[in-house]
């Protein structure tokens, strides 16, 4: 064991409890950042006002996307921030893609992100990520509308598993939208990612892609039509409902897998029960600074929280972000939904995303054992809430 050190703060949110302690320490070996224990602070023992909360997980990135910072205009709903990503996102060539995903890992990890639930379509992070202190598991994306590509996309995409495993990261296929893909390789994409124990799903981000899938018509569909590609069957039902459906056939229902549903924007209370019933483990990613960026718009996320959903948080990319900044995506969440307790946020963003990822056995919560990373965050409100302008850094530097 190495030397035994102390931390006191004015809050600490420990990731398993919605209510904080208050002028606390916690205490853990400075050799491997084991938590040793919690406790109270004496009297006169120095208490820094701030918060310290477990290493976060962002349980939703595309971290190769990096070189896109700056280069997006707002507001455009999703149909034009599709046509920005098909105009933009090769600008880039290989290195200089590889560099920035370690610039933006590296800084995460000083801000105190300790894992990560990251989305990749090339190769261009995983030598990065292999190497890099953070956890990572990849979800390796695929598209195509049109069903005579299936098989193509599976090929190249198992392609891709063989370079990630190469590299010794955690890695697997997993489907990207209703509207991206034939129901073919939406069934094929998902089969093969269920296999992993995992699956990541964009769903239901935005009102364009609802209007798709339930009337055939809108943005979307208009987006997709004018650049000659087939659109999904017309359902008279969510896409959530859609995709569950699809699911239904290449898997016993519930599904026992680790699915992540990520934006939930257009969720309804129905949609939430219908997940319930069709997976054994959902877990429902908050992307709130990104659902601003591109529509301005943010899920029913008091309603979510009140049905008892497993939710957690994510920056999403830098195509949609000014930032990969995990503590302003707390702080926007409290602001928007103030009704929620800080303590509960600040468990969507630790350990809930570790239990996703099933590293909850180390990482998530300041619990006696484990490694999860220490983080304090600065510029907190009276009350200990995070707020615009927080920054937080992490206070050690071990690997996980």
């Amino acid at each position: 064991m190495g030397k035994i050190e102390r931390i006191a703060a004015s809050y600490i949110y420990t990731g398993e409890s919605a209510q904080p302690l208050r002028n606390s320490y916690v205490e853990f070996d400075s050799e491997d950042g084991t938590i040793l224990g919690l406790g109270q602070c004496a009297e006169n023992e120095l208490v820094v006002n701030a918060a310290i909360i477990p290493g976060m997980v962002n349980s939703h990135c595309h971290c190769e996307l990096s070189h896109l910072q700056g280069k997006f205009v707002k507001g455009t709903g999703m149909a034009g921030f599709i046509d920005q990503i098909n105009a933009l996102r090769d600008w880039a060539g290989f290195d200089v893609k590889q560099q920035l995903v370690h610039k933006w890992m590296d800084k995460m990890w000083a801000d105190g992100v300790s894992a990560m639930a990251d989305i990749s379509n090339d190769d261009s992070s995983f030598a990065v990520k292999a190497s890099h202190k953070m956890y990572t598991r990849t979800f390796l994306e695929v598209f195509g509308t049109e069903p005579e590509q299936c098989s193509r996309v599976m090929d190249d995409v198992a392609e891709l598993q063989s370079k990630a495993d190469a590299c010794g990261i955690d890695a697997a296929p997993t489907p990207h939208s209703c509207y991206t893909m034939s129901p073919a390789l939406l069934k094929a994409s998902s089969a093969a990612g269920l296999k992993s124990g995992f699956l990541s799903y964009h769903s239901q981000e935005s009102a364009e892609e609802e209007v798709l899938i339930r009337c055939g018509s809108g943005a979307m569909y208009d987006n997709r039509r004018r650049a000659g590609m087939s659109t999904p069957p017309v359902t008279g039902g969510s896409s959530l409902e859609y995709f569950i459906d699809s699911l239904a056939e290449v898997g016993k229902v519930p599904h026992p897998e680790n699915v992540l549903l990520v934006h939930n924007v257009c969720t309804t209370e129905r949609d939430a029960e219908a997940a319930k019933e069709a997976f054994a483990n959902p877990y429902f990613a908050l992307c709130p600074l990104s659902n601003i960026f591109i529509h301005n718009a943010l899920p029913d996320v008091e309603m979510l929280w009140k049905k008892g959903l497993k939710l957690t948080v994510g920056t999403d990319s830098l195509s949609s972000n000014d930032d990969l900044d995990m503590v302003a995506e707390i702080a926007c969440l409290h602001e928007h939904f103030p009704a929620i307790p800080m303590g509960e946020i600040v468990r969507w963003a630790t350990l809930n995303g570790a239990q996703f990822l099933r590293k909850d056995d180390v990482l998530g919560s300041l619990s006696p054992g484990k490694r999860p990373g220490i983080v304090i965050v600065e510029g907190i409100d009276a009350q200990g809430n995070f707020v615009k302008g927080c920054r937080s850094r992490r206070l050690d530097y071990v690997a996980f």
